[in-house]
């Protein structure tokens, strides 16, 4: 996800969650959808930066935990139902 696509879900009222894989991602889509949410999964984004490895492309933090599994892992965004 780049900077870009996370300011314009901001701007959409999209709330940043956190990030997570099964099991514990369809528990917390639900959950949040029983409370009145509307649910989006954004993809973790691992890019490589010369000057520090690897990091998020949102956020500029270390994601080295990450790689070789991101596509396992969806950021939850959420926000009030309309």
């Amino acid at each position: 996800m780049d900077r870009a696509r996370l300011e314009a879900l901001r701007q959409d009222g999209w709330i940043r969650r956190f990030a997570t894989n099964e099991p514990r991602l369809s528990e917390a889509v639900e959950v949040y959808q029983e409370a009145g949410f509307e649910v989006i999964l954004e993809p973790i984004a691992i890019e490589e930066n010369e000057s520090d490895g690897f990091v998020c492309s949102a956020e500029m933090k270390c994601r080295k935990c990450f790689e070789g599994s991101e596509d396992e892992y969806k950021i939850i965004f959420t926000r009030k139902e309309k």
